[in-house]
């Protein structure tokens, strides 16, 4: 493979970066009058039904063989459905900049994970990018994280932020085996979504969670800019790049979301950067330059 990273990945990078990186407010705007719960099946139930007509304008068959249908059942159950779940928990125990740090881990996991399930040997550069990725992202919040207060409803946070990292990280295994299946992309993420949203309203019923739905139009419009651009279109290009790329280097998108943050809270928050976050992101930008110099991680 080319050293040159081709234009589509950069691409994808960006546009998930920025996708993620904002949906991180618009989730903001979920919480209060709605379970999360619930917001999360309202999410990704109306990503699944939007996934399905897109494949259906483009003539896509939305079958799916049995081993398809496995691999599309684990993608919604540890990345649509416990991962979202425990990401949401996760942020009214502690603070973002943690769940962050967290998952800007995810692109080591997934080595290690390829490693011991596929028996993948990624090129050193890989490794070492994706700690640069954990350096940067710990330095870039280092300021909410030493005044964070570690009680016992914090730490408790982090185990579930830890974790939603680990089932994302499963997921993309799921996702690996169902793009050796010959699954598409697109009709793969949707029956994943469904799942992920059936999986999750199940739990609700189960524990007998509070059906109700927010119609103002703060929560509708964060509804549905959380399903057509957090969903729709920026998993499609998540998993494009991850089959071109490696599932590790399409991972480390998580450590370039709190650098977007950062950069949205200095223009219209007003927030300063230190030497720290300065530091932060120069590694973060270093580990995503090797990642994209590295043959498929």
């Amino acid at each position: 493979m080319k050293n040159r990273a081709p234009l589509a990945d950069l691409a994808a990078i960006a546009i998930c970066t920025l996708a993620w990186g904002t949906t991180w407010y618009a989730i903001t705007w979920q919480l209060g009058s709605v379970d999360p719960v619930v917001s999360v099946v309202y999410r990704f139930g109306l990503a699944a039904v939007l996934m399905f007509l897109w494949c259906k304008i483009r003539n896509e068959p939305v079958s799916l063989s049995a081993i398809q249908h496995q691999a599309a059942f684990g993608v919604g159950l540890f990345t649509f459905a416990i991962d979202y779940a425990f990401v949401y928990w996760a942020e009214e125990r502690v603070v973002s900049a943690a769940v962050a740090v967290m998952f800007a881990s995810m692109s080591f996991i997934n080595l290690i994970l390829f490693r011991l399930l596929f028996k993948k040997q990624a090129p050193r550069t890989a490794w070492i990018a994706s700690l640069l990725g954990v350096a940067g992202v710990a330095l870039l919040s280092w300021s909410e994280l030493a005044h964070a207060d570690m009680t016992g409803r914090a730490i408790a946070g982090l185990a579930m932020a830890m974790i939603a990292v680990l089932a994302a990280a499963i997921g993309n295994v799921f996702a690996h085996r169902g793009e050796h299946g010959g699954a598409s992309i697109a009709a793969s993420t949707a029956w994943a979504m469904a799942y992920g949203a059936i999986l999750l309203a199940l739990f609700a019923l189960l524990t007998q969670r509070a059906w109700t739905f927010d119609a103002r139009l703060p929560y509708m419009l964060s509804l549905l800019y959380l399903a057509v651009i957090g969903s729709v279109v920026a998993f499609l290009l998540y998993y494009g790049l991850a089959r071109r790329r490696g599932y590790s280097t399409a991972s480390y998108i998580a450590a370039l979301t709190p650098l977007l943050a950062m950069t949205m809270s200095t223009l219209f928050e007003g927030k300063r950067w230190g030497a720290a976050a300065l530091a932060g992101a120069v590694l973060v930008i270093l580990g995503q330059w090797l990642l994209l110099r590295t043959r498929k991680a």
